[in-house]
Parts: structure tokens; C-alpha cells; sequence
């Protein structure tokens, strides 16, 4: 049965479904956002959500899925016809679940973990200072089967004293397995991004949900693949594998993929629908699979643009940025040309970059900082957090002597985008200054 919760006149139809807690927390944050008139209903497995999904389609200007199988299912099997978002889960489901498992002392034999990644975990074990907790984190698909949860769950009970599942009914099973565990259920501050990013794909942005995103894909050391491959036959069988697994992840797109020679592709999509697969611009999932597929390592540049010409001119400026940072990287150039990236690939990254202003990027090149040096510090700073350099680490991050850093350097701190931050102590020799890259804390 569908139900219609809104005491207000409608403005805009949202359908909301998932399992029965997940959906009733999904009707309360939307109080909150009176031009919503909510259709609910209730589905725990793949067949139920797409059954909603095609019924509440005709009715609905956008849809809320809970849980990442569902959604999966709903995008597959669905021909909706209009936004089909899911509620992601983030670390501060993760908080909540862990102040549990401490409360019940669950904490000392470790935990084996699914629904998040190695990110997320290891940021919330460090804040929290639980470093030395042991994890066992579930290295599949996000759209795993319950069936498979579990499997992984149960072979870790003798390992590890609890689970935390992004999986209610994974969860329940596990309990009466008599092995502790917690769900790890959207928050309330998750569901309201999740609502506002739904607000958003059929109001103000709906002229940009549908604006063109050019993307280009390179094959790192493609050369070096092929040489090594042992005759013609496998070199052809690779370029099918790697055509292959472009041509999915453009189909979940809902994109147009071409190869454009030897190592370089091209996709066309919208930007609603690449904002929705990417997290919001966070992560490229491609890379991931590439990497555990067949070992591939992927240099990504996306283009958004007025005309298909600006965003293929922003698509090719982006993917030498990623080439530039050493590869396995992915950024974004916007239209009003800021910077976003590097997006998360297979490495873990500790924040993704927020998008650098065109006027933070020009005020670097009129102070001689190149865009391959651009691109390398705004890659160390996702991935590590470094801002604080010695002149022998910039050299080394840059590829350039001692001699050409210290030049740079000088240059740099001229235009005041180096600060000198401190000293550093070695055991032999004179200290050696440490260079703050200051620009780089602003972005």
C-alpha cells in the first residue's frame, strides 16, 4: 500500500523506499522540507524495490532508495524516467556504531566491517583514537547480496568479537547466529543531504542535470601492459577485457563510450546522473574494478561545459592534470574552470579536494607554478593531507634538483603562496627549514 504523509499542498512528489526503519526515518527528516510530498513504501529485498520503484515512477518527480542493493536493483531493472537517488552511508553511522560495540566491550576482539570504505574506517578509528582496533573490512561489491554479508560476517566470527553491517537484515541474522552486531543505518544529517540533493536534481538544477560531461580515460603504461604480454593474442584479449569494462561503467552512466586509439577513451553523460554515480564528485568506482579486475591503473579527466566543445576543452585539461599528478588520479574542470579532484580511485585518500577557484589557480601559474606542479601538490595534499614540505620532499614530488625546488621556493614565498612553517631536527648536519605550501590549506 502506498502512503501519502504531507499536510501541506505539494509541490514536489518524492517516493521514498527501503526497509521499514530506514523509510520511517526517511519520513521524518522530510518534515523538515515542507515543498515535499513524500510517497512511502516499504521493500527489504531487490523484487520488492523494483515493484515500487515501476508504481511509484508515474507518480513521483524523484525517487529515495535506502540501501545500496536496492538502489542498484531499481537502476537496472527500471526505466524510471526520472531521478533515482539512494541515501549513501558515511562515517557518522560508523560513530554511532562503535560507541555501541565499546559500550558492550565488543571492541577488544576486533571488528569485521562492511558498507564503508578503508577511508572512512580508518578516519574514525583514528579520531577516536582506536588505531590499534582490529579490522576486517568486506572487499566486495557496495550491491552484495545479503546471503553474501552473511557469509563473510559468519567467517569472520572466530577472527573478530563483533559486526557492523550496512545490512538490517544481515544484522538480525547475525544475532540469531548469536554473533553481536550493529547496523550501520543512514543518519538523520545523511537522509537530509540525501533530500537536498533530491530537491535540487528537480528544482534549481534541473537545467544542469542535464548539461553535457565529457570524460577521457587513459590507460596508464598501456605500452607496458603490452609489452609484457607474452604474444598478439593476449594483447587483444586485454584491449577487450579493458573496452569491456568501460563499456559497463559507461552503461551505468547512462552514457556513450568511444574508443578514440591505443590507450584513450571517451565517454559522453549528464551531469546529474555522473554527480549521483560519483557520490556527489568523490569517487570513481571504474578504478577500483580496473585495478582488481586486471591490474590496470587509470588516469580520468571529466569536462562540464555550456557547449560540447568547452566541455571536451575542460575534459582534455583535466586528464593532463591527472597525468601530470603521476596517473591513477581523476579530476574536474567546471564550466566557470575550477578545479575539483583528485577524486578517490583505488587508494585511499583522506578528503577529496573541494573545488579550487580559477582565481587560486591563476594566482599559482603567474607565480611559475606549472600545472604539472599544480596538479602533483593538490594530489599530495588529497591523499595524505601534506601541506609542509623540506626542500628534498618537494624536490622529490616534483622531480626536479634540490637546486631548481629551492628556486621555486623563493619564487613562490615572492608571491606569498610559501610560508616558512619550522625547523626540522636531523641527527647530523645543520636543521632544515620546512615550507608550508599556504595556498593549499584554503582548498
Amino acid at each position: 500500500m502506498v502512503i501519502r504523509d504531507t499536510p501541506h499542498v505539494p509541490q514536489i512528489t518524492i517516493g521514498l523506499i527501503g526497509p521499514e526503519p530506514a523509510v520511517a526515518s526517511m519520513k521524518e527528516v522530510a518534515r523538515r522540507f515542507p515543498t515535499f510530498a513524500p510517497l512511502s513504501r516499504i521493500a527489504e529485498h531487490e523484487r520488492e524495490a523494483v515493484q515500487a520503484a515501476t508504481e511509484l515512477a508515474a507518480q513521483a518527480e524523484v525517487l529515495l532508495i535506502a540501501g545500496d542493493r536496492l538502489h542498484r536493483a531499481v537502476k537496472e531493472e527500471v526505466e524510471a524516467g526520472i531521478p533515482v537517488l539512494h541515501v549513501p552511508l558515511t562515517d557518522v553511522a560508523l560513530y554511532r556504531s562503535l560507541m555501541m560495540a565499546w559500550q558492550a566491550g565488543k571492541l577488544v576482539g576486533g571488528l569485521s566491517i562492511d558498507s564503508l570504505t578503508s577511508t572512512m574506517v580508518k578516519r574514525a578509528l583514528t579520531e577516536l583514537g582506536l588505531k590499534d582496533v582490529e579490522v576486517v573490512l568486506y572487499d566486495g561489491p557496495s550491491h552484495a547480496s545479503e546471503a553474501e554479508l552473511l557469509r563473510f560476517h559468519t567467517a569472520q566470527a572466530g577472527r573478530c568479537s563483533a559486526a557492523l553491517t550496512g545490512d538490517g537484515a544481515v544484522a538480525e541474522a547475525l544475532e540469531v547466529a548469536g554473533i553481536a552486531s550493529w547496523h550501520l543505518a543512514p543518519s538523520p544529517q545523511d537522509i537530509s543531504v540525501a533530500l537536498e540533493r533530491a530537491l535540487l536534481s528537480t528544482e534549481s538544477r534541473r537545467s544542469k542535470e542535464s548539461q553535457m560531461v565529457i570524460g577521457m580515460i587513459n590507460i596508464d603504461d598501456f605500452n607496458g601492459l603490452v609489452m609484457r604480454s607474452v604474444n598478439e593474442h593476449e594483447v587483444q584479449r586485454l584491449k577487450l577485457d579493458i573496452h569491456r569494462l568501460l563499456l559497463g561503467y559507461v552503461a551505468t552512466l547512462d552514457g556513450y563510450l568511444t574508443a578514440l586509439g591505443g590507450d584513450e577513451y571517451l565517454f559522453i553523460t549528464t551531469r546529474g546522473i555522473f554527480e549521483r554515480e560519483t557520490g556527489g564528485y568523490k569517487m570513481i568506482p571504474l578504478a577500483r574494478e580496473a585495478s582488481k579486475s586486471y591490474g590496470l591503473s587509470l588516469s580520468i579527466g571529466v569536462g562540464f561545459g555550456a557547449s560540447a566543445n568547452e566541455a571536451g576543452t575542460h575534459a582534455r585539461a583535466a586528464l593532463r592534470k591527472a597525468k601530470e599528478s603521476g596517473g591513477n588520479a581523476c579530476f574536474i574542470v567546471r564550466e566557470d574552470r575550477t578545479l575539483i579532484g583528485p577524486l578517490e580511485m583505488t587508494d585511499p585518500v583522506q578528503a577529496v579536494l573541494a573545488p579550487t577557484e580559477a582565481g587560486v589557480i591563476k594566482r599559482a601559474e603567474d607565480a611559475g607554478m606549472t600545472s604539472a606542479y599544480l596538479s602533483r601538490l593538490l594530489g599530495s595534499k588529497a591523499k595524505f593531507g601534506k601541506v609542509d614540505y623540506t626542500v628534498h620532499e618537494l624536490a622529490s614530488l616534483l622531480d626536479i634538483t634540490v637546486r631548481s625546488a629551492h628556486r621555486l621556493l623563493l619564487l613562490w614565498m615572492d608571491h606569498e603562496l610559501v610560508t616558512i612553517a619550522g625547523m626540522e631536527k636531523v641527527p647530523k648536519g645543520r636543521p632544515r627549514q620546512i615550507y608550508r605550501i599556504a595556498f593549499l590549506q584554503d582548498v
